[in-house]
């Protein structure tokens, strides 16, 4: 799925951000950093995979002074007699730390900061939160949030500005939908946009409309006519923003994100915070259209920079929308709207040339493709492609949600990466059910299929659209089923994973995917030390007992970063 551009990180101005400066700082949101040592993590129940996926285990795993793995002991190995620190893991399973594959960093913290509409299960519920928002922030010139999600709410229909303007029309309301890939507008935000009866939609985008009238939704490219209108978030916005995103990554135990869609605002935050030495996570970035990768990298991939903490090696693309808000472009119309087959945001010739561009300088390419008309566009386009630029292209498809079964043998062509989030799955069932009609989803969210056609696989989790917590996404990939356990048995179970395939999705092909083999991923020797610390182990725990995991601790580069209290 995946946030439009700029889908909820603008925060207003005239002082509406004043809160939450009193209520954050970036100091108070990570934690100070240590002195690098030799150490010794001792009494731990060690888990991690090798370059193959195999498991290893360990019992104590020594740490160099520049923060790496120097060995994994068992328990008949001798300790080191002097080390710089030890600590008592108590018996705790450490285990390498979480890779998202798919996350959107300063979406995430923007939207801890802003209203979030996901909790709401109605129309009324999300009226009343919007209401409560404006009155508790009667200085904000835009009531900014997201989270909505019109499905969860059995309305049947879009929500209208209407149904905002019932309850704030004295301010211009703006709601990203969950999916990132609409927006939902009151009347005086439509007012400020100048949009009217006479607008018409732009390309790759949908003005929904009630008759000849814009309702107040917007989708994907049509919702800049109002996103534009949002004051730009500060540098200082921008910096807390980051800061709290990180909290709440690290937090879940994810040590690196790859970031799909930076800005140049994006990139010189995370540049800011490494200057400053408060970037703790790794964040690999794909650069939001070629535009944003010229402007960030210039002529070709950067440097690993701060201690292999910040790297621009790729370019994110769009090739369609989402399928919550019928944007994803279908090879046949949607069972539940037959006049709507999605929308392209390319053509065929434009697809090619944007990948080619940046191909040609050397970056990964990265492209949204969430139906099954733009999994097979963008296919065509690899293969197209793979002719005239040889080697280890890792050319990735972001999302592969809906894929034609016919074409899954296509996805073990030419290196590909399917790069698929697992919670998508139990999140859009029943709606995948509606959209397509149950003979049209075979190819739907087929992680096994896709292994057995020799595609790679990487994990995420399309942070905000869905929760950061990779436990989730793991108990998802070998189960299929939701948090309550349904579908019982799991739902198209063939595409079930393995526990130790879900695992290596969240680590090794993880970092696979990002040209990251070579440091991260695993605790083999020589690797980053980044790991977590938790109370389950994940290999030998119940689904439940998964998504019930909390981090103890994470470190990354050797040092403790997140400490649970």
């Amino acid at each position: 799925m995946g946030p439009s551009p700029r889908p909820s990180t603008a925060l207003g101005t005239n002082g509406s951000f004043g809160f939450f400066l009193k209520a954050f700082t970036i100091l108070a949101l990570l934690l100070p950093t240590p002195a690098l040592a030799d150490g010794l993590i001792d009494n731990i129940n060690g888990v991690t995979l090798d370059k193959d996926g195999k498991i290893v285990r360990f019992s104590a795993i020594q740490i160099t002074s520049d923060g790496k793995v120097s060995k994994l002991l068992d328990r008949k190995d001798k300790r080191p007699e002097r080390p710089d620190f030890k600590v008592d893991g108590k018996g705790q399973t450490l285990m390498s730390g979480m890779i998202d594959s798919h996350g959107h960093v300063m979406a995430v913290g923007f939207q801890a900061l802003v209203l979030d509409l996901s909790p709401a299960k109605s129309l009324a519920e999300a009226q009343k939160m919007i209401a409560d928002y404006a009155a508790a922030n009667p200085n904000r010139s835009w009531i900014l949030g997201g989270g909505w999600n019109q499905e969860s709410w059995g309305l049947g229909r879009f929500p209208t500005a209407a149904d905002i303007d019932a309850v704030v029309k004295d301010r211009p309301v703006w709601m990203i939908r969950v999916d990132g890939h609409a927006g939902w507008a009151n009347g005086k935000a439509m007012a400020l946009a100048g949009v009217n009866a006479k607008t018409v939609s732009p390309m790759g985008g949908r003005i929904e409309k009630t008759g000849l009238l814009p309702n107040g939704v917007f989708v994907d490219a049509a919702a800049e006519l109002v996103q534009k209108m949002v004051p730009e978030p500060q540098p200082r916005e921008r910096d807390l923003a980051l800061a709290k995103a990180q909290q709440i990554l690290l937090s879940n135990g994810v040590t690196a994100v790859a970031d799909m869609g930076t800005t140049l605002d994006d990139w010189q935050a995370f540049r800011r915070a490494g200057d400053n030495d408060a970037l703790k996570l790794r964040i690999f970035a794909y650069a939001a259209g070629v535009d944003n990768m010229v402007k960030i990298a210039g002529p070709g991939p950067t440097p690993w920079l701060y201690d292999d903490k910040l790297r621009m090696g790729g370019v994110k693309l769009l090739s369609d929308g989402a399928l919550g808000s019928r944007g994803a472009w279908l090879k046949q119309p949607y069972a539940d709207a037959p006049r709507e087959r999605g929308i392209g945001m390319l053509s065929d010739s434009q697809l090619s040339n944007l990948m080619s561009r940046a191909a040609l300088d050397g970056f990964q390419v990265a492209v949204h493709a969430i139906g099954d008309q733009a999994n097979l566009q963008l296919l065509n386009s690899i293969d197209e492609l793979s002719g005239t630029y040889k080697g280890d292209r890792r050319w990735r498809v972001e999302h592969a949600q809906i894929v034609d079964p016919k074409d899954l043998p296509r996805f073990g062509e030419h290196g590909t990466i399917a790069s698929m989030q697992p919670v998508h799955q139990t999140s859009d069932r029943t709606m995948a059910e509606a959209r397509l009609g149950p003979a049209r989803l075979a190819g739907a969210y087929a992680w096994q299929s896709m292994l057995k056609a020799g595609a790679k696989l990487a994990f995420g989790s399309d942070a905000p659209v869905e929760s950061a917590d990779p436990f989730a996404g793991i108990a998802t990939a070998f189960t299929r089923e939701d948090a309550s356990g349904q579908p019982f048995g799991g739902w198209m179970p063939q595409e079930r994973v393995s526990r130790e395939q879900a695992l290596a999705g969240f680590t090794i092909w993880g970092a696979y995917a990002a040209f990251a083999e070579d440091r991260i991923g695993s605790l083999m020797p020589g690797m980053r030390a980044d790991f977590i610390l938790i109370d389950t182990d994940p290999l030998m725990a119940t689904p439940s007992e998964i998504r019930a995991i909390k981090v103890k601790e994470t470190w990354v580069g050797g040092r403790p970063v997140f400490v649970r209290k």
